[in-house]
């Protein structure tokens, strides 16, 4: 059997810690930012863990598991 591609748009869009954990960057900051407050759009920089529901299909797209 071939061996697994990654999917190279979830490859560019998710990161994979250390300890496993896979992270994704937030969504808002790209237009739209006059009416942002700084302190909001200083938290978009931030990235996050995905959601649980997500962690199954992301982690085999990046050929995790």
């Amino acid at each position: 059997m071939p061996k697994m591609k990654t999917h190279r748009g979830s490859a560019k869009r998710f990161r994979v810690t250390g300890s496993g954990k896979i992270m994704r960057a937030k969504a808002f900051k790209s237009h739209i930012l006059t009416k942002k407050s700084p302190k909001r759009k200083r938290n978009f920089r931030h990235e996050t863990e995905i959601a649980d529901a997500d962690k199954k299909v992301v982690a085999r797209n990046l050929g995790l598991r």
